[in-house]
């Protein structure tokens, strides 16, 4: 997973492995390992999400697959678009 700006900063690292078969279960995964900074939380539940490049939008993190190697980008809103 790799973090951008807020998300960056409330994860405190750019980016971290992940173990999941869906966005869903690496997003719960990294709620927990961040738990002691509940600003994480927070940021995740306004950021939008990229895998291998492919923007997620609307649907469901629990029906969108992740790869083995794949990436996942964490997208907070950014000032001007």
């Amino acid at each position: 997973m790799r973090y951008w700006a807020a998300a960056k900063a409330a994860a405190g690292t750019a980016e971290e492995p992940y173990a999941a078969a869906t966005l869903a279960e690496a997003l719960d995964a990294a709620r927990a390992e961040h738990a002691a900074n509940p600003e994480f939380a927070r940021v995740l539940l306004r950021c939008s999400f990229l895998v291998d490049g492919a923007p997620v939008g609307t649907r469901d993190h629990g029906t969108v697959p992740l790869a083995e190697g794949g990436t996942v980008e964490v997208l907070p809103p950014f000032a001007g678009g």
